[in-house]
């Protein structure tokens, strides 16, 4: 449990203390920005197969302790929480971003930083994080156990506090046209949609993002066994 702590921490920590920071702005200024890219992308991943080893370790020791024991109707819900999970991630990742690395160019290019919100971007302006933000916390609260939450816990919380760092960032190199699109869009799901700042479309989404967002969750439901010796289906 001690080897899962501290890489929840190494992981955590330089994704909030230092990604996203003016501690970020500082070592770019020191040793530039392909160099600190280069660094931080081997130290997340470092974090996240030592977070992942430790993991497997502790859920199946003696020192994890079960705080609770999820509800079925949770557990029974899973499939559909992860497919809505999904469809954020898989839009996210392949919908051109302003949030994204890089995605700034394409505000400081436009004098009409509201045109870009559009497609899945009018849900939310982090829907890559949303759906991890939803992945963890599905996870932390169907499996109820220490190693869990502390794992998932960590997902989540580096997802939600990641989302205020990159608007913190954005709004640092980009000034009133970073206010722009910010209030056209929304951090917190159907938000702008809600208060009438943004305008959904279903066509804007792209079909073949859905259709993709469909098959690899169907990938993972038929293989979640398989990889992770749980059974996506909850038992009766």
């Amino acid at each position: 449990m001690t080897h899962l702590m501290a890489a929840a921490a190494l992981f955590f920590g330089i994704h909030i203390f230092i990604s996203g920071t003016k501690l970020r702005d500082g070592i770019v200024g020191t040793i530039g920005e392909l160099p600190y890219k280069g660094l931080f992308a081997l130290t997340s991943l470092g974090a996240i197969v030592w977070m992942a080893m430790s993991f497997n370790a502790a859920v199946v020791s003696a020192e994890n302790v079960i705080y609770w024991q999820a509800p079925l109707g949770l557990l029974h819900a899973g499939s559909l929480i992860i497919l809505v999970a999904t469809l954020f991630a898989v839009m996210g990742l392949t919908a051109p971003s302003v949030t994204s690395d890089g995605g700034d160019k394409a505000v400081a290019a436009t004098d009409d930083p509201a045109s870009l919100v559009k497609g899945i971007h009018t849900i939310t302006r982090h829907p890559f994080l949303w759906g991890a933000i939803i992945w963890a916390a599905f996870h932390t609260g169907a499996n109820g156990d220490q190693a869990s939450v502390i794992f998932f816990g960590t997902f989540l919380a580096v997802a939600f506090f990641g989302t205020f760092a990159i608007d913190g960032k954005r709004k640092r190199a980009l000034g009133d046209k970073w206010e722009a699109y910010a209030g056209a869009s929304s951090n917190i799901p159907f938000a702008a949609l809600a208060t009438g700042r943004a305008k959904f479309s279903v066509s804007e989404l792209g079909w073949w993002r859905i259709v993709l967002a469909l098959l690899v969750w169907g990938a993972l439901f038929v293989s979640h066994e398989w990889l992770f010796a749980v059974s996506p289906i909850a038992a009766s």
